[in-house]
Order: C-alpha cells, then structure tokens, then sequence
C-alpha cells in the first residue's frame, strides 16, 4: 500500500497581520489556522506529516504541543517555498508520495486532497490549480498550444501576456517523494524575489518528460489564503455559513445563518430552532425541540428535549434536563445538573450545583455549590453564601423545600424537606423538616415624620 508523507508550510511572518501573534495561530471558528490543515492531514492518514516553522517558531510549536505525530523543520532563513520544503526532506524519506500543504489556507478540504494524493500514487506530479476573476498577486499556470500545463509563472516574474492568464497556482501539489528528493536541490533563485520557488519543479518534470496532472477544487474558498484581517473575517465568515448549511439540511431552523458561530462540535435532533447571534463552543448537543435564543453562548454543554433557552443566556460545561426553561440573562456555570422541568430565570447565577425535577429560581439569585431536591422554590435574591473566604462549603435543600425573597443561606447547611424560609432570612444552622424558619423582626413606625426637602439653590 503506497505510503504519504505531509509537509505543511508554516514559517511566513505574516506582517499585513498586523499582530505579534504568529499568522497560522490566528483562528478560524476558534482554532488556529494551521490547526485547521494539521486535522485535515491526520484525516488522510499519512505516515508522517511535517510542518517546517519559523517566524516566532517557539510560539507555534507551544501551541501545538499536544500533537504527537507531528515532526518539526525549522527554516531558519526564509528563502521561499521550495528552500521551505527542502527542510523538511529528512523527515519525510522512504515514503511514495509526497503532498504539500499550508497553515495559512485553512478551509482545503479532504476530498480534494484525496484527488491529488489518488493521483500522484499513479507516479504523475498533481498539482491543483483554479480558475479566477481576478488573479492579480498570484502566480499564473502556462499551457503550451496542447493545452499541457508547462510551467508556472509568478506575477513579478510574468510577462503583460502571461499577466491575462486567469488561471492561478494554488500551491497545493501531490508528487512521487523520489522526484521531489532530486529536484528541490537543483532549484536556483534567479527570478525577481531572489528565491528557491517550489513551482520551478513543475519545469524539471516537463524538461524530464514526467506526467503532469492537474485538478482543481470544489469550492473557491478551499484554496483561499489568509494574509490580512480582512481576509480573516472573510473566511471566517464563509466556514460558518458552510457548517451553517449543514446544520439546516440536516433540519435545523436558524433564523438567520449570517448570524450564527459554531467553534466546536454541535449536534441536534429534530425540529431545533437557533435565533440571531448565538455562539455555539466545544461540545454541544441539543435535544427535540430545543429553541435558543438571541444571543446566548452555549459551551460544552447537552440540553434535553423541548427545553427553552432564552435570550443572553450562557450555559457552560452544564446538563440541562428536558423541558426546562433557562433566562433570559442567567449564567450557568461549569458542574452543573438541573433535572427535567427546572426553571431559572433573569439574572440568576448557577455553579457546580444539582438541581432537582420541577425546581425553580426565576429571579435575581446566586446559587453554588448546592444540592437541591424535587419542587423547590427559591426566591428572588436568594444567595448560598458557600466560601468562607478560604474555602467552598456545600449547601443541602430538600424536596418541596420554599424560600423566600431576600435570604441567606450559609454553608455548610442542610435544609430538609418541606420546611420553609420566610422573607429577609439568615440561616445559619441546619433546618428541620416542615419547619418554618425566619429571623424576628420589629416593624415600626413615626408618626408626623417629614421626609427632608431638597434645598434650592440659588
């Protein structure tokens, strides 16, 4: 079975940038661009993949450190594509076929580069090319009167005929490991930017009588590259759309797909609905019959069936049970659990809680580091006061438990099923159960007393 090695070029500074950030670690739906092409070469399953760094190299191999099965080649002097590539030829020998990708255009796709690596095990050098309305700045494909690609040109290089090709060098090749292993040393660098252009091979393997193929890519966008904010914005923009279009095949209801960022993994069942503006992160699945909407964040997080997610509301690392009803404006933090028919409301704050079936805290109330029974109420501006200031303590509420507006509940305490907390409440002290407890209190009152007026000036 032939045998592939990757070679992914990483090294360019990226200046139009603008940012002390390398280039390829700018992201794309939330990972680095060049993490992008890294997953789409693992998915081809070769047997080495190679990407040869430079600029801010530390920086970059930091980033990617969990990545095993990537080997790095440092090009130390950035002297062009095809110097790029020779540094990286001691890691890649032994292996057929030899298939160069590129941090900076992040969106190739799998099926694409199959087409080329398919090809080049067929001992032919494929190289992908395409069509476009504009291709000023890019390098131009020369054909001879057979319509057979002879050589590449760069525009800098390109003669005012050449200059009127439209058809454009993607960068993207697939070639026998042998042949590139001859020619990358024979390249020279006299041409207009001084240095060793990778393309010049394309002329080595017409002037040794070698089979060249190319192919061109399903979709534009594939071989768009990154080297400005702009260009940045424009991609992220169109990948979204593109996951965008997958998610409404697939029967989900966005209301408006220009409006939508997935930086993750989201699954739905039937009959979703996502409003304007939502930001989905990590790890997210939504049950039948979920509706989000406007502008909620959901991070690594499951919702149950037929649950509502309202407006501004941001739900992390959470499980949500069905039929809830969650917001508008309420956080719920990481380790939390709310069991089916939990109702939270307008700003109100969940952490590493477990809230119980029929449970509810719609207003203005801060719960942490909480058990929380079956068919408990908590009222507005209820607070677990659960750090002492040097540690988190537990708080314990049972089934069927009320509490009223304005209290404090300090941890640690267990408040046991069916008692009651009456309005304006500190406790302190464990609470039996079916108990009412409340703090006494004394109402008094002036009689004749006058509010102070205010004082005119002037």
């Amino acid at each position: 079975m032939p045998t592939l090695s990757i070679v992914i070029l990483a090294a360019g500074h990226g200046k139009r940038m603008k940012s002390a950030l390398p280039k390829v670690l700018h992201t794309i739906a939330g990972k680095p661009m060049l993490q992008h092409v890294v997953e789409t070469a693992v998915a081809l399953s070769p047997t080495q993949i190679v990407v040869v760094y430079g600029h801010a190299g530390d920086q970059v191999r930091s980033a990617f450190s969990g990545f095993t099965q990537i080997a790095w080649a440092e090009q130390a002097s950035q002297l062009g594509t095809g110097h790029a590539v020779l540094q990286a030829m001691p890691f890649i020998g032994g292996t057929n076929t030899t298939l160069v990708l590129y941090g900076d255009v992040p969106l190739i796709t799998k099926a694409t580069l199959q087409q080329l690596v398919d090809c080049a095990h067929t001992n032919r050098l494929a190289w992908l090319t395409h069509t476009v309305a504009n291709p000023t700045g890019l390098g131009r494909v020369v054909r001879n009167a057979a319509g057979e690609i002879c050589e590449i040109v760069e525009e800098k290089d390109a003669s005012d005929d050449e200059r009127h090709i439209r058809e454009i060098n993607t960068g993207f090749l697939a070639c026998p490991t042998a042949w590139l292993a001859r020619w990358l040393p024979a390249l020279g660098n006299r041409n207009a930017q001084g240095e060793y252009y990778l393309t010049d091979i394309l002329k080595l393997a017409v002037a040794e009588g070698l089979r060249v193929e190319t192919l061109a890519p399903a979709h534009d966008w594939e071989v768009t590259g990154v080297n400005s904010k702009d260009q940045l914005a424009a991609l992220e923009r169109i990948f979204q759309l593109e996951q965008a279009k997958v998610l409404m095949e697939g029967g989900v209801t966005l209301r408006d797909p220009s409006r939508f960022d997935l930086r993750g993994s989201l699954t739905c069942e039937g009959d979703v609905t996502i409003d304007v503006n939502v930001v989905v992160e990590g790890i997210v699945q939504l049950g039948h019959g979920v509706t989000v909407g406007a502008n909620c964040i959901l991070r690594d997080c499951r919702v149950g069936a037929r649950s509502e997610i309202h407006p501004f509301t941001l739900l992390e690392s959470a499980d949500i049970g069905a039929n809830a009803r969650i917001g508008p404006y309420a956080r719920i933090r990481p380790g939390t659990t709310l069991a089916d028919d939990v109702h939270i409301g307008n700003f109100v704050e969940i952490k590493a809680s477990d809230i119980g079936a029929g449970s509810k805290a719609n207003h203005l109330s801060y719960i942490g580091d909480s058990t929380i029974g079956r068919g408990v109420n908590v009222g507005a501006g209820t607070i677990t006061c659960n750090y002492d200031g040097a540690n988190k303590h537990r708080t314990v509420i049972g089934d069927n438990v009320q509490i009223g507006s304005d209290v404090q509940l300090i941890a640690p305490i267990t408040i046991n099923a069916g008692a009651t907390i009456g309005a304006g409440t500190t406790v302190w002290k464990d609470v039996p159960a079916d108990s009412l407890i409340l703090n006494p209190k004394t109402q008094q009152s002036t009689k004749s007393w006058k509010r102070p007026a205010k004082i005119t000036k002037g």
